[in-house]
């Protein structure tokens, strides 16, 4: 009887192992798992976008639901500069400060979890995504919570809107950040 159970038992986890392996072996081959993808860091290009290894191909990756301020000077830097009344040099290095606040969270070769919305790519051709690091925080949540981000939401990407304007309005009210400056 007792050999009878061994028996069971083993067929037992070595099927909960194979199920387990079935299930996971698209996390770890860097597949779709959901709406949700692993992909390697390639660098950091700015505040709120990064350059990605995505399904083999270099992609740039625009994080959703965030705007941190231009880090060179382009002509969003210069439309911001007049709708905030800031010099052009002022907002480039508020955009340098929120860019190195994200390079110290992420690193050239980090593996990142991205979670597509409803739109999985912006008019640029981008992709838009809510990357999350391998301590399971969101980046895009962290920078906003920091301080180093505006609000950005465009429909139909709007899954997390009430949790980055919680962030937005506590960064804020705490002065973190960019927002230390006013």
């Amino acid at each position: 009887m007792l050999s009878f159970n061994k028996s069971i038992l083993k067929t037992f986890w070595g099927l909960t192992l194979f199920l387990m392996i079935l299930t996971l072996s698209p996390a770890l081959s860097g597949q779709s798992i959901g709406d949700q993808e692993r992909d390697i860091v390639l660098s950091v290009v700015d505040g709120d976008t990064l350059t990605i290894e995505h399904k083999g191909c270099k992609e740039n990756l625009r994080l959703i639901g965030i705007d941190t301020p231009e880090s060179r000077v382009n002509l969003k830097a210069k439309k911001d500069a007049e709708r905030s009344k800031e010099d052009i040099k002022t907002i480039t290095n508020l955009g340098k400060e929120a860019t190195r606040f994200v390079r110290s969270l992420v690193k050239p070769g980090d593996t990142v979890v991205i979670e597509f919305d409803k739109q999985i790519r912006d008019k640029y051709g981008r992709l838009l995504g809510y990357v999350y690091l391998a301590n399971g925080q969101m980046l895009n949540e962290e920078i906003v919570k920091a301080g180093y981000a505006n609000l950005m939401t465009f429909p139909p990407n709007i899954k997390y809107q009430d949790r980055f304007l919680k962030a937005y309005r506590e960064a804020r009210q705490n002065n973190k950040g960019l927002w230390s400056r006013y």
